[in-house]
């Protein structure tokens, strides 16, 4: 069985870092390739044959924005978070049977906003405006392209009959009709949403759930 592993970048980074920590890029790397590699592997299932590692996500910001707590104009080309993604693209780029499908940030809309969590204290009187510190804004900006190029993937290798079996690691919805396509000629569709709940419209469109690892089941 010929298997093709698709990672949508930035789910898998937020995941790993809430449930298993922080670690370095090259670590992380490692992590990835190494959890991959174990959807290849299933008890009394025929042998998986590793077709390709397909990583989503978008290169680092580097534009400066205004945080208004702090008052000035924050420039991420200069951030930790650059220069630890710069490391962990170029390792990914490295490895073997890794292709990597970059999309774009919208910077140009990109803004710090309030944690949705703080927003819900203070709506509730929980803690006052003058309560709120830095940690309590985050970075609001969205990607382009990511997810056309999953579904674009998916349809090009279903209809290639390029592999027998897609892995999908992800917790998002919007990939139900390339799931659908992908089942309709006639590959093995299995969903690897790291642990998290999946809405239940996803059920009906996939062959599978597996996370290989129980590290991301656990409540966090």
């Amino acid at each position: 069985m010929k298997t093709a592993i698709l990672v949508d970048g930035g789910f898998y980074r937020r995941r790993a870092q809430i449930m298993l920590g922080e670690k370095p890029a090259v670590d992380r790397a490692k992590e990835l390739e190494n959890y991959c590699r174990r959807h290849l592997v299933e008890k009394k299932q025929p042998h998986h044959d590793l077709y390709r590692i397909f990583y989503y996500d978008c290169p680092p910001m580097t534009k400066k924005v205004y945080h208004p707590f702090l008052k000035q104009q924050v420039d991420f080309s200069k951030s930790d978070l650059y220069s630890w993604m710069e490391s962990f693209l170029d390792e990914l780029k490295h490895r073997r049977k890794f292709a990597l499908r970059m999309g774009k940030l919208a910077d140009s809309q990109a803004c710090y906003t309030l944690r949705p969590d703080v927003i819900k204290k203070l709506c509730n009187g929980r803690i006052r405006f003058e309560d709120l510190t830095e940690s309590d804004f985050m970075i609001a900006v969205d990607q382009k392209g990511v997810d056309m190029k999953i579904g674009l993937d998916i349809a090009s290798m279903s209809y290639k009959k390029q592999v027998d079996q897609i892995v999908l690691i992800s917790g998002d919805s919007d990939f139900v009709s390339a799931a659908k396509l992908a089942r309709r000629e006639g590959i093995d569709f299995v969903l690897d949403p790291l642990g998290a709940p999946i809405k239940p419209d996803l059920f009906e469109h996939i062959d599978g759930l597996r996370t290989c690892d129980s590290s991301y089941k656990a409540t966090k």
